[in-house]
């Protein structure tokens, strides 16, 4: 096997990337602090064609030249847009009919390897919140679902950056088929 070089990859081109269909899912950071995640979460947008990128409370927003390094421009191929109050979006995200899943550990959450979706046409979005606190109670409490990733080691959580990979690809191939 031989690695691919760059220019045999066939990317598309950022106006390309704007007018093709997308995968009907948001993506809303809450509270995110670390820049490196922000920019890692735009890049993994990017490659599953996601819609929306959301970024609400303390989420730093482009032009940052930190996030815009991990994001290797994924910033400027990704629509997004900052809400300062995660409330206001939820309000107008829940009068569109999206359905809205927290990405936590909660009482009766469904686990991420049970993920089936009943209606792929309706949009979905998944809040990932704080690297230390996570989704605020508030926003588990009005969300339709909390999905939560199986683990299966010591550790209790994932690096938010790391969950949004694995959460996504999940929903990609299901909206996708």
């Amino acid at each position: 096997m031989r690695k691919l070089k760059n220019s045999e990859l066939n990317r598309i081109d950022v106006s390309t990337f704007k007018s093709i269909k997308k995968t009907p899912l948001i993506i809303i950071l809450d509270d995110i602090r670390s820049l490196n995640n922000i920019g890692s979460i735009f890049r993994t947008c990017d490659a599953f064609k996601i819609e929306k990128i959301y970024l609400c409370g303390i989420t730093a927003k482009p032009p940052n030249r930190k996030i815009t390094k991990t994001a290797i421009g994924a910033t400027e191929s990704v629509d997004w847009e900052y809400y300062e109050k995660i409330d206001d979006l939820i309000s107008k995200l829940k009068s569109s009919n999206v359905k809205l899943w927290a990405i936590e550990q909660a009482e009766g959450s469904k686990s991420l390897s049970d993920l089936s979706i009943e209606n792929p046409v309706i949009k979905h979005a998944l809040i990932f919140g704080n690297e230390i606190n996570g989704v605020n109670q508030n926003i588990v409490n009005n969300c339709d679902e909390v999905l939560e990733i199986n683990q299966y080691g010591t550790k209790h959580s994932l690096n938010v950056s790391i969950a949004a990979g694995i959460v996504i690809w999940s929903f990609f191939k299901l909206l996708n088929n």
